[in-house]
Order: C-alpha cells, then sequence, then structure tokens
C-alpha cells in the first residue's frame, strides 16, 4: 500500500492557516482603521461584530482566491488531459514543473502513462495493419489458382500443381491463424502454464525428425550431441520453440551445410544451442527479429510469417528463461536457449531420476 500523501495534506494545513492568520491580522487592522476614522464606534459591539465578520469574507475571499490559483490550474490541467486521453489522443503531455511533490510525481506518472498507451496504440494498428496483409496474400492464392482450375481443358499436371499451392496456401493460413492465437493467448498470460516432467533430449530428437524432409532436400550435415536431461515445463510449448529455431536454422543453411544441436546441463539450468553457418544476420535484423510478422529475408516471406521467434521468446520467457542470439553477417547464427531448472518431485536438477 501506498503512503498517505502527509506533504501535501501538511501543505494544506499550512496554506488554510496562514489564510486564517493573515485574514485575522488584516480583518483586525481594517477594523482599528475604521474606528480610528469614526466610521464605526468601538461602543457598538453588534455593529462592530458585524463589520468584523464581513470584513474577513472579503479579505479571506481575496486570499484564497490567489492561495488556490496553482492548485486549481493543476486540477484544471489534469482534467483536460484526461479527457483528451478518453477521446484517444494518447499524444497528451502535462507540465511537470510543480513545486508540490505529489503534484509534480502524478504529472510525471501521468506523461509515462500517455507515452505507453500512445506505443501501445501504434502496436494495436501495426498489428492489425500486418495481419491484414497476412491473411490476404494467402487468400488471393488460394482465390487465383482456384480460379485456375475452373478452366476447361487444364491437362492433370497443371491441375495437381494448382491444387498443391491451394493446400500450401490453406496450410500457411492454418498455421498463421493457431500462431496468432496462441501467441494472443500467451500474451495474456504471465503464470499457471502447465508443466510436467519430460525428456528434454528426446524431445530435441524429435523436433529435429520431424524436420527430416526438410534437412535431407538441401543435403545438410545435422551434428546432434545432446546430453541426457529431464525438464520440467510446458511439453507442447517448448516444442514449439524447438521447430521453430531448428527449422530457421534449416531454412537459412546453404546446400551441404551443417546445423549443431547442442544440449548441455549445467548446475542451474539447461543450456539448448542451435547453430548454422548460412549467411548471418545484420545488426539491425538481430534488433528486430523478436517484433511480430517481422521477417529480415523478405526473400523468405512465403515460408513463414514472421511469428515463430515471437511466439518462441514469449514462451522461453514464460519459463523463467532467456534466448541469446550470436551472429554477424557471413558467419552463420546461434541461438541459445537457457531454461532455469527447478526442485520438484525428488528430482536432481535437469538429472534423470
Amino acid at each position: 500500500m501506498h503512503k498517505p500523501p502527509h506533504r501535501l495534506a501538511l501543505i494544506f494545513f499550512l496554506l488554510t492557516l496562514t489564510t486564517l492568520i493573515v485574514t485575522m491580522l488584516l480583518a483586525g487592522a481594517l477594523m482599528m482603521l475604521l474606528i480610528q476614522i469614526g466610521l464605526i464606534e468601538s461602543r457598538r459591539p453588534l455593529v462592530l461584530v458585524l463589520a468584523m465578520a464581513i470584513a474577513s469574507v472579503l479579505v479571506g475571499t481575496v486570499l484564497a482566491r490567489f492561495a488556490s490559483r496553482a492548485p486549481i490550474a493543476a486540477i484544471v490541467s489534469f482534467r483536460d488531459a484526461a479527457q483528451a486521453v478518453a477521446r484517444g489522443d494518447f499524444s497528451v503531455r502535462i507540465r511537470e514543473d510543480f513545486r508540490i511533490a505529489e503534484l509534480h510525481d502524478m504529472a510525471h506518472h501521468f506523461n509515462i502513462m500517455t507515452r505507453e498507451l500512445a506505443g501501445t496504440e501504434l502496436l494495436r494498428m501495426d498489428f492489425v495493419e500486418n495481419v491484414s496483409h497476412e491473411f490476404k496474400t494467402p487468400l488471393s492464392a488460394i482465390e487465383g489458382y482456384a480460379t485456375l482450375l475452373q478452366k476447361r481443358g487444364l491437362d492433370e499436371e497443371k491441375r495437381a500443381e494448382y491444387t498443391d499451392r491451394i493446400l500450401r496456401n490453406t496450410r500457411r493460413l492454418s498455421t498463421l491463424t493457431s500462431d496468432i492465437l496462441l501467441l494472443s493467448r500467451l500474451e495474456h498470460q504471465e503464470t499457471g502454464i502447465h508443466r510436467e516432467w519430460f525428456c528434454l533430449d528426446e524431445q530435441l530428437r524429435e523436433c529435429i525428425l520431424s524436420l527430416e524432409e526438410q534437412w535431407t532436400q538441401k543435403r545438410l550435415e545435422m551434428e546432434v550431441d545432446l546430453d541426457g536431461a529431464d525438464y520440467c515445463g510446458s511439453r507442447d510449448l517448448l516444442s514449439h520453440v524447438w521447430v521453430n529455431i531448428i527449422g530457421n536454422a534449416v531454412k537459412f543453411a546453404p546446400e551441404d551445410g551443417v546445423v549443431r544441436v547442442l544440449l548441455r546441463r549445467e548446475a542451474e539450468a539447461l543450456r539448448v544451442q542451435v547453430a548454422d553457418n548460412g549467411a548471418g544476420m545484420s545488426a539491425e535484423v538481430q534488433r528486430r527479429m523478436f517484433e511480430k510478422f517481422y521477417q529480415g529475408d523478405a526473400s523468405r516471406s512465403s515460408q513463414g510469417n514472421g511469428l515463430g521467434l515471437s511466439l518462441a521468446k514469449r514462451i522461453v520467457d514464460l519459463h523463467g528463461g532467456r534466448i541469446d542470439v550470436s551472429s554477424a553477417e557471413g558467419r552463420g547464427t546461434a541461438f541459445t536457449v537457457t531454461l532455469p531448472v527447478r526442485e520438484a518431485d525428488g528430482r536432481a536438477q535437469g538429472k534423470r531420476p
């Protein structure tokens, strides 16, 4: 809980007390002046009290008007800014040069909030734009090839080719939908993922085998060196991570290239590294690689949707781990996933029972 604003309360108390004291002194001085010039007789107490009251009200009103000018101006600025935010204007800012610490902090945090809202709105608009584009591309392809299939006298070779492309774009659309839904769910989930013990090295082997068609077509050499290790985490979610990272290594490795997959069991973590000897990545690509829908290699945009690494990072984050990337243009890329090990179910850290 936040501490009560003692300083603000003290300021208002001193302001009120000062106003009362000054009002009494000025009203008293005014009464003495009126008595001395003979406008009021000191022997008439009722008139004296009435005049004192009127003078106090007048003096107090003037003092209160001047004393409350700064706080009222601050409140009005907060009100106007809040109304602007309610209308969707996140560019509004409040001046922070208040002498009262509480007002300064309020203005400062309000400005932080509007900056965050502006960034969120920009991301939302960019997300909607990218989703629309990503859906439009396969849908247009499906429509185009379906139209071609309606032509009379189409030979079987062309018919098979168009059908294959329709199925390919349908699978791409299905994968895109699944990835968007999964990423949306994971972005709103901080804890509570289902954890279970499973054999991590065996899962990595299964993921490598699931990509066998891709790496055999490119005649890649798969160097696999895995320590035996069990891990307590989400089996299904981590499978997304390995398929994506290993799949990227296979995709960007050159023909007859090499992809290395390593698993090392350390004292407090399990470390998985996937490296290729491909073209590598520029600094700009590395900076943006975890952004949703970002694809550094536009020529390969038809092979993915730009959500894989965003999903992988979010999944690793939910496991309390991290993804590190080491890459240089012309020298290949290495992804390293570090998963912290937890003691549970009486098992030793990362070791089989």
